[in-house]
């Protein structure tokens, strides 16, 4: 399984995706990953950074074109922006403030707070919140913000992700346990302070520089836009060929069954895979 986005060692080096933590701040699970030292900093080999980058963008590519989803996971300041934006493009779901613990492994009660969000976003036209006071409506308009800044990027999402796309695995350590408790498959960008054993696919790379986490998290967008782009297709394909099956059955006279033969039971459905969209 290989994935059709390209992924070039120098374009990593000039993300500055090398550059690791100061030898006192490292983790030694990571050693495997780790080229050497310089100025007391750990260099990341990005040999191997290549490689397994290549097994994370198949695998993502891969579970989209199933049409199953993705929850891109990134709250620090440096990586909101990028992982909303990414997220987006790639039609998928996105966590960039906070992490609200349960989000996975107390879903129907999170996903009361979506609706609840959802509720209030028409606050200012919806008759049912005509007869409120203006004390009450700022009061209401304020738990709606609150919402709405943590939960904007999972407004749609209807159900838990098949898996997680993490910029900082140390930082996002709920998310990732939450994930690992309920067996969805994790991608993580690992820096050398992290622990890359619990990360189904880990990408050894600098976690804290603008531009690395904004390659590795366009790479993983772009990757999922082949998978959806051939989940697309495929759906498209399926939904045609119905209508000549129906027509074909329709223009013969099927033999008279025997007396004595059972009733043939009526056809299922096709249906197509699930899908999620931000």
């Amino acid at each position: 399984m290989e994935s059709s986005v390209s992924v070039s060692l120098r374009e990593l080096l000039e993300a500055g995706a090398h550059f690791g933590h100061q030898k006192s701040r490292w983790n030694p699970r990571m050693r495997p990953y780790i080229f050497g030292a310089r100025g007391g900093v750990y260099i990341i080999d990005l040999q191997k950074t290549v490689g397994l980058l290549r097994e994370a963008l198949a695998f993502l590519e891969h579970i989209a074109s199933q049409g199953k989803i993705v929850l891109f996971v990134g709250t620090k300041r440096q990586a909101q922006e990028v992982v909303a934006r990414e997220a987006q493009r790639c039609e998928m779901f996105y966590i960039h403030q906070r992490w609200l613990g349960g989000l996975l492994t107390n879903w129907q009660t999170v996903r009361k707070s979506v609706e609840k969000m959802r509720d209030l976003e028409n606050i200012d036209t919806d008759k049912r919140f005509a007869h409120l006071k203006k004390k009450e409506r700022l009061s209401l308009q304020k738990d709606y913000e609150r919402l709405h800044k943590v939960l904007v990027g999972v407004r749609d999402l209807n159900r838990r992700p098949d898996a997680l796309f993490v910029v900082d695995v140390v930082r996002e350590h709920i998310a990732v346990a939450e994930a690992r408790k309920l067996g969805i498959p994790v991608v993580g960008i690992v820096d050398t302070n992290a622990d890359p054993t619990p990360i189904d696919y880990p990408i050894p790379a600098n976690d804290d520089a603008i531009r690395s986490i904004e390659l590795i998290t366009r790479l993983a967008a772009d990757a999922i836009v082949e998978g959806r782009n051939r989940w697309k297709a495929q759906r498209t394909e399926r939904a045609g060929r119905a209508p000549r099956r129906r027509a074909a059955g329709g223009s013969r006279r099927a033999p008279d069954a025997p007396a004595d033969a059972p009733a043939a039971e009526p056809a299922q459905a096709e249906s197509g895979p699930e899908t999620g969209g931000a």
